[in-house]
């Protein structure tokens, strides 16, 4: 770069790169190949007709090539060729969307352009359009070279990964037209779909001539080994490509300066953060690997070939990193002087020269990956005490519903039917909740303030599925959480779903514990009425509630305090947000066209509503978790143990954090929704449904805020006066008894 290191905005940091890099021997062809058809598709000496965003000098010096020669570093000739092109267009892409939309802030006319460009990516190999521009050249061409040997599955998966990259360029350009810098959980997600990384992924497995089992590609451990892939690459990019972005070009879509204006710090210290998040995902990475994907494949019987599939698709993600990082650091695109060094543990006879860096170890926290064993350092049952409250920013008010007697007690009398509030079969004297611990939750008040507007059947409903969810929220650590006993947790889980079946009328499996009975029960009043695809839906709502129990419990058992981007991504599945809203839609969406709920402003409306009230969750219920429980998964933990804060501070980042998301909740309902409805073509009627539906997350959120400002369940009184061991005297305790204690419960107490 022209820029002196002296005019950078601060020092890299030292960078965690736990997989050497290495260099692909096919990078001389690759360059000159890649040059003759950037001047092919008119990406340099474009047609008249055509803007002149890149010259040759300018492509020689970016140096896709290199990028490439190192990310994909056992690709064959041709295969190199292929991924280098890609490259070259994805950036070209980035560049000239830039100056031909971004500058002008033409928002209408990036809009049209980007609704042009999936036509160009037919997955059945149907004929695309005539190209008017380099950019639909390329893609054209890029695409009938890439899809045709690979499965449908693969293909629908990588348009969907390439349409996102494009599409969502347009979430860019409305944050500078609106001179907006978005909060950080807002960004990460963002970042992921603009930033490109995940179809980097998906392209990895072309390159290195695999498929990932399409039954497994959707599953959390695919997922986040995805997510955490793209997470670091574009970290890192943020990190290298700050000066170039937010000094020189006003972009505003970067971790560093979200961090700067979330925190309020320097850019130093923001940098130093920003490669803090980046290691945690890379560790978060290496974590799921190694403790994830052994069950996974006995799980879903993958043979030694699909196994081998996978493992050889996570070492083109590790290449992928470690390449990357090499590039940047000599790429003229980036700020990559003066790069902070520390001493380095030099492996006598090791590699030297070109793509090495990563083979020599800097001795320092940073690069050895150190701040891992923050996350493993908690102390179970720690004396926290109370927190003192923050004051919570909540714009939107609430009403108790008037049925809410009535709903506390049928809700009370159904749970006793099913269980809930007698001691446990064959454990006298064991129990989950008993009157007053039923009486303390009210949880009849939360529905109550959640949907002041529902009818008495409907609000009986509701209390009934919110007594469901929390009663098995605190039956599932009660017998699995002490013991950690993952195979038996396992077994409670995947027999949840035996008691939803399409046609209540058909169950015929006997439920073994109040929670497969509750389940059985509500289920058939409330799934029997629905239409397919709303019940497979709502069926789809429990079962990520209900399995995400299963990743806590796993941090429980490394006693991990989990990554701060994968707890906020879970805490939504943990807390049942998906449950509750389904509630909603019940019965406010009748009428929305589905397509809507997927689309990413309704989708970003629904995450900011869920995390409000997950995080609202962690800060009440602190003391109860840590102190009572021996838990570590709370916001709150997360936040003192990534940040290094003490608990005060640590509610404060979360208030902060939870103000955030509610401010772009109103900001979509303000300036995004708006737009939406009209590119929906909803007439009045559907304009108003949409909107009855919003008031609903918004009474929601304000519900869950006051129900955990109103009940005396996280209060430490309440805390103390009711905390005693779950298994009594004569049931066996220790090492090896978790089986015992299990017979015990479902054969009346014979062991």
């Amino acid at each position: 770069m022209s820029k002196s290191h002296a005019k950078q905005p601060f020092e890299l940091p030292d960078f965690y790169v736990p997989w050497p890099a290495r260099l692909n021997p096919n990078l001389e062809g690759a360059r000159a190949h890649t040059k003759a058809w950037s001047r092919q598709m008119g990406i340099i000496d474009p047609p008249e007709s055509e803007p002149e965003i890149w010259d040759e000098a300018k492509l020689d010096a970016m140096d896709y090539a290199l990028l490439c020669a190192y990310t994909h570093p056992e690709a064959p000739g041709p295969e190199l060729d292929l991924i280098t092109d890609w490259y070259v267009w994805v950036f070209y892409f980035d560049d000239h969307f830039l100056e031909v939309y971004k500058r002008p802030r033409d928002i209408a006319g990036a809009k049209k352009y980007l609704d042009r460009l999936p036509l160009f990516m037919p997955v059945d190999m149907s004929p695309p359009p005539e190209p008017t521009n380099a950019v639909e050249r390329g893609l054209i061409d890029l695409w009938a070279r890439t899809v045709p040997s690979k499965s449908l599955a693969w293909r629908r998966r990588f348009f969907e990964s390439t349409k996102a990259l494009l599409e969502e360029s347009n979430w860019e350009l409305l944050n500078i037209s609106e001179k907006r810098v978005s909060n950080p959980i807002e960004y990460i997600e963002m970042r992921r779909k603009v930033g490109g990384a995940p179809w980097s992924a998906d392209l990895v497995e072309h390159a290195v001539f695999v498929e990932v089992p399409d039954r497994v590609a959707a599953t959390r451990p695919m997922l986040v080994l995805k997510d955490t892939f793209a997470d670091a690459v574009h970290l890192r990019n943020d990190l290298f490509s700050y000066q170039r972005e937010i000094q020189e070009e006003g972009e505003l879509s970067n971790c560093v300066l979200v961090m700067e204006r979330f925190l309020d710090v320097d850019p130093p210290r923001a940098a130093e953060l920003t490669n803090d998040i980046l290691t945690s995902r890379l560790q978060q990475f290496e974590n799921t690997a190694l403790t994830e994907l052994p069950s996974l494949f006995a799980e879903y019987g993958l043979n030694p070939a699909e196994q081998a599939s996978v493992m050889v698709y996570i070492r083109g993600l590790q290449d992928w990193q470690s390449g990357g990082h090499e590039w940047h650091m000599r790429s003229s695109r980036y700020m990559n002087k003066g790069n902070r060094s520390g001493p380095e543990l030099n492996i006598p006879l090791g590699p030297t020269g070109l793509g090495t860096s990563s083979v020599r170890v800097r001795l320092t926290p940073g690069a050895l990956g150190l701040m891992r064993l923050r996350g493993y350092a908690h102390v179970p049952y720690s004396a926290v005490g109370p927190l003192k409250l923050p004051k919570f920013y909540m714009p939107y008010k609430t009403w108790v519903n008037g049925n809410l007697d009535a709903a506390r007690r049928h809700s009370k009398e159904w749970a006793r039917d099913m269980g809930m509030l007698v001691s446990l079969p064959g454990m006298t004297g064991a129990y989950i909740w008993d009157d007053h611990k039923f009486d303390v939750a009210d949880v009849a008040l939360c529905g109550a303030m959640i949907h002041p507007n529902a009818t008495g059947p409907q609000l009986d409903l509701t209390a009934c599925w919110l007594v469901w969810g929390t009663y098995a929220d605190d039956y599932f650590p009660a017998f699995y959480g002490n013991t950690r006993d993952m195979a038996g947790a396992k077994v409670f889980n995947a027999r949840l779903s035996l008691f939803m079946p399409d046609d209540p009328k058909t169950l015929t499996t006997v439920p073994l514990n109040p929670v497969e009975k509750g389940l059985a029960d509500i289920w058939a009043r409330t799934a029997g009425p629905m239409e397919p695809e709303a019940r497979n839906q709502f069926r789809r709502a429990i079962q990520d509630m209900t399995s995400s129990w299963l990743w806590e419990l796993a941090n429980v058992a490394q006693n991990r305090v989990p990554d701060p981007v994968d707890y906020v991504e879970m805490r939504r599945k943990t807390f049942g947000s998906d449950l509750t809203m389904s509630l909603s839609r019940l019965a406010h969406g009748h009428g929305i066209p589905a397509a809507i709920f997927r689309t990413r402003p309704m989708r970003a409306l629904e995450n900011s509503a869920a995390d409000y009230a997950c995080l609202t969750n962690d800060v009440f219920s602190y003391q109860k978790e840590i102190e009572f429980e021996g838990e570590l998964n709370n916001g709150v933990l997360v936040v003192e143990r990534f940040l290094q804060l003490d608990s005060l501070e640590a509610v404060e980042v979360v208030n902060n954090l939870m103000t955030a998301r509610m401010k772009q909740f109103q900001h979509i309902v303000a300036l995004e929704l708006p737009i939406l409805l009209e590119d929906f073509a909803l007439d009045e009627d559907g304009k108003a449904r949409v909107m009855r539906y919003v008031e609903q997350l918004q009474q929601w959120m304000a519900g869950v805020l006051r129900w955990h400002q109103a009940v005396d369940r996280y209060k430490e009184f309440e805390l103390r006066a009711s905390h005693k061991p779950f298994l009594p005297r004569s049931v066996p305790k220790g090492l090896g008894t978790s089986a015992a204690r299990l017979a015990s419960v479902f054969s009346g107490g014979k062991t």
